[in-house]
């Protein structure tokens, strides 16, 4: 089922290198994808798509043009075209990281060297954080942080290694605690974003953008706390986010539907019309595979989370995927901003990476890019 679903998904991807041109998928409208120039945030996720096709068939027409797309990531940077923010590791991890750790290109790692010291800005030392949105001093989102950078912390952490700066480790893991403490609730669900005293660093509360409600759990940020805390172990080594990252698992897989993949939020009502975020499940099934990694084979939790994987798999593969479909994305029903009205209810670029990555892990023990080998 796996290789099949792989090679579906590189015949799709092979054929929309010429379709996408120097573009960039970004979500669905009408089942075709939304374009941009790079200057998005999930641009990363189509480099990276390409980087794991390439060294999954070896097929120079990948690698060529994921090449041409860390170029592009290289003059994005020059002109800081839309950088304010704290993804710079959804960005440059898949593109130039990958270039690095799947060539050696010497360039892609000083690129994405210079795109940590980037993301490293956004540090605020009055509040001990890494500001999400906005330029320092922001009077609105100057005391954000969002989960969604704990996937973003594997830059930093990396960095750390190929420098021996500790200044990149200990921005990231104080990032990581100050989450854990902050962003997961102690019934294991999680906050999208909390709101600090920028001043003081004072916390003020918990709070959503693309939640149901703000005490609710957007099953996507619930995503990236389960492979963000599971990344953070690897790093680290400190058993606290292992197990945060099982908490956090525990809460995913416990509230699935039948078919077993989430619905956009946990908390939201279920009706007939009530939106599923296939790429929350693709992110947890690429996170689980990573959390096993890390997990004693006498662990009694492992073969639960073991059958999590297969099952959310099976699914999408079977009831969610575009296999032999004449279609540009691979997997259906994935939903980017429900609460704000933007949730085309198809293909969102980060559903399709993270739903081949956990394919390429579950074929050949692959990996994405993350960390180096």
């Amino acid at each position: 089922m796996w290789n099949k679903a792989i090679e579906d998904a590189v015949d799709k991807i092979r054929t929309n290198i010429n379709r996408f041109g120097t573009r960039f998928p970004h979500v669905s409208e009408d089942g075709a994808y939304l374009m941009n120039d790079n200057d998005d945030w999930t641009n990363g996720f189509w480099s990276g798509m390409l980087w794991l096709c390439y060294e999954y068939t070896g097929d120079e027409e990948f690698r060529l043009a994921a090449s041409r797309t860390v170029e592009d990531f290289r003059r994005r940077f020059e002109k800081k075209t839309v950088l304010d923010h704290h993804d710079i590791g959804f960005l440059y991890s898949l593109s130039s990281k990958a270039q690095w750790i799947v060539d050696k290109d010497e360039s892609g790692r000083q690129l994405t060297l210079q795109a940590a010291d980037h993301l490293l800005k956004r540090w605020r030392p009055e509040g001990g954080y890494i500001q999400a949105w906005g330029p320092e001093g922001d009077e609105k989102e100057g005391g954000r942080i969002i989960i969604d950078c704990l996937m973003n912390l594997p830059l930093l952490f990396w960095a750390g290694q190929q420098t021996g700066d500790p200044e990149y480790y200990q921005i990231a893991a104080m990032q990581a605690d100050k989450s854990r403490r902050y962003l997961v609730r102690g019934d294991d669900s999680s906050y999208h974003t909390f709101f600090f005293d920028p001043k003081t660093g004072e916390p003020i509360g918990g709070a959503t953008h693309q939640g149901y409600t703000n005490g609710s759990t957007w099953t996507r940020g619930q995503a990236w706390g389960v492979y963000g805390f599971a990344l953070a172990y690897r790093y680290t080594q400190n058993p606290v986010y292992l197990e945060t990252s099982k908490r956090m698992a525990r809460y995913f897989l416990e509230r699935l539907p039948e078919d077993y993949v989430a619905y956009w939020d946990f908390n939201a009502p279920v009706t007939d019309g009530t939106s599923r975020d296939s790429s929350a499940s693709a992110i947890v099934a690429a996170g689980l595979q990573e959390l096993i990694g890390h997990m004693d084979k006498d662990d009694q939790e492992r073969t639960y989370f073991e059958q999590g994987v297969m099952k959310s798999m099976t699914s999408l593969v079977q009831n969610y995927s575009t296999i032999s479909e004449n279609t540009e994305g691979l997997l259906k029903h994935g939903s980017y901003h429900v609460r704000g009205g933007l949730s085309p209810d198809d293909y969102m670029i980060w559903g399709d990476y993270f739903y081949l990555e956990a394919l390429i892990r579950l074929e050949n023990g692959g990996r994405g890019y993350w960390y180096e080998r």
